[in-house]
C-alpha cells in the first residue's frame, strides 16, 4: 500500500510505503520531520492532521499529553496513513541525516561479551553500513517479531558490519532472543540509521562522552570517529563510564585499541553502589555527572557532550550543564530513549 503524505510547507509529497510510519516515510525521502526518540516516549515529532485518516500504533503513548490529544495532535512515529493525508509539522534542516534510513536484511555474524549483562552482536548485510558515528537503528529481531532501536558502537564500512551493544534485560522479548535463542547465522532487518546525536567532525572543542549501561555503545563509536577523523591529533577527548557495581565498568579496553590513547583520551569509570562497600572498589564512587564536575572544573562551557544512558543519568547530566554551568544547548548531542 502506498499513501501520499502532504505536508504543509513542503513543496512534493512524501510517499509513505507498506508499514512505514509518517515519520520514518519522511525521514527516508530527505524530509526533516522532528524526531528524538522515534519510539513514543518523547513527543518530538508532533504533527497535526489536516486532512484523512491515520491509525495510531499507540494511543497511549507518553509523547502526547492530555493537551496534545484535545488539540488533536499525533505522533509521527506512532501514526500510520490510511490512504492520502495532509498534515503540518515544522520540518527543519536539523533533522535530516547524512544518510537516509533504509531497511535491509542482515546475518548475526558473531557475538562476544564485554560484561556480565552487555554482549556485542555483530551483524552483516549485502551493502555498506552507511550511517555517523553515534546514530542508532531499528532491529527487527528475526522471528520474534520484536523491535527494538539500538547504537551502533563500530564506525560506517563498505564491508557491511553493523555492531550493536546490547544488555540483558530480565525477562525482556528483545534480550531473551538474543542472549538466549539467536544462532550464528540468523536473520534480522536492518532499519536505519536514525538520530540526531552522531559526532560533530568540523567543531574543534575538546570532547566530553558519558555513557551508562549499553549508552556505550554510541559513545564509543563517538570516540572512534573522533579518532578516525584527526580530531584527537590536537584536541582531547574525555570518556566517563557511569556503573552501579564494580562488575558493570567497562568501556577501557575498546578506548585502549586506539591510538590516542593515554595521549589525548582519558577514561574514567565511577561506580555508584560502591558508596556501600568500599572494599568492593577503590575507583572514583558517586553519580558521573558529579564525576564529570570534579575531573573538567567549572569552564564546562569549553566542551563539546555526547551521552547515552539510562534516562536518570542523561536527565540529570542535562541539567547540570544548562542550569548549573550555563552550557549552550547546541554543544549536547543525546537521543532521548524511554
Amino acid at each position: 500500500m502506498i499513501s501520499r503524505i502532504r505536508i504543509d510547507g513542503v513543496p512534493m509529497p512524501v510517499l509513505q510505503v507498506g508499514n512505514d510510519t509518517v515519520l520514518r516515510a519522511a525521514l527516508r525521502e530527505g524530509v526533516g520531520f522532528p524526531y528524538e526518540c522515534n519510539s513514543g516516549g518523547c513527543g518530538s515529532c508532533r504533527f497535526e492532521l489536516l486532512g484523512g485518516e491515520v491509525h495510531s500504533l499507540w494511543p497511549e503513548a507518553p509523547g502526547l499529553s492530555d493537551r496534545d490529544r484535545r488539540r488533536k495532535q499525533l505522533l509521527g512515529c506512532q501514526s500510520r496513513a490510511l490512504g492520502d493525508i495532509a498534515i503540518k509539522v515544522r520540518c527543519s534542516p536539523e533533522f535530516v541525516s547524512a544518510h537516509r534510513p533504509r531497511r535491509q536484511r542482515a546475518r548475526l555474524m558473531s557475538s562476544v561479551d564485554l560484561t556480565h549483562d552487555i554482549r556485542e552482536f555483530r551483524f552483516a548485510t549485502e551493502s555498506p553500513a552507511e550511517f555517523s558515528p553515534g546514530q542508532y537503528a531499528s532491529v527487527a529481531l528475526g522471528e520474534s517479531g520484536v523491535v527494538r532501536s539500538y547504537s551502533m558502537s563500530n564506525l560506517p564500512n563498505v564491508d557491511g558490519q553493523w555492531h550493536f551493544q546490547i544488555r540483558r534485560v530480565p525477562g525482556g522479548a528483545a534480550t531473551g532472543w538474543l542472549f538466549g535463542q539467536s544462532r550464528i547465522g540468523d536473520e534480522v532487518e536492518i532499519d536505519g540509521p536514525y538520530g540526531l546525536a552522531s559526532l560533530r567532525e568540523h567543531v574543534r572543542r575538546d570532547i566530553v562522552c558519558v555513557a551508562g549501561g549499553s549508552g556505550l555503545a554510541p559513545m564509543v563509536s563517538v570516540a572512534r570517529g573522533a579518532s578516525a577523523a584527526g580530531m584527537l591529533e590536537t584536541g582531547r577527548l574525555h570518556f566517563f563510564y557511569g556503573a552501579r557495581e564494580p562488575r558493570d565498568v567497562c568501556g577501557d579496553d575498546l578506548l585502549r585499541q586506539l591510538p590516542q590513547y593515554q595521549k589525548s583520551i582519558r577514561y574514567c569509570a565511577v561506580v555508584s553502589g560502591a558508596q556501600r562497600d568500599r572494599s568492593a572498589w577503590s575507583g572514583e564512587t558517586g553519580y558521573v555527572h558529579d564525576a564529570v564536575a570534579r575531573h573538567l572544573g567549572a569552564d564546562l562551557g569549553h566542551y563539546e557532550f555526547y551521552f547515552a544512558g539510562p534516562p536518570p543519568m542523561t536527565e540529570a547530566l542535562q541539567e547540570m550543564l544548562m542550569l548549573q554551568f550555563r552550557v549552550p544547548n547546541r554543544q549536547l548531542h543525546f537521543d532521548r530513549f524511554y
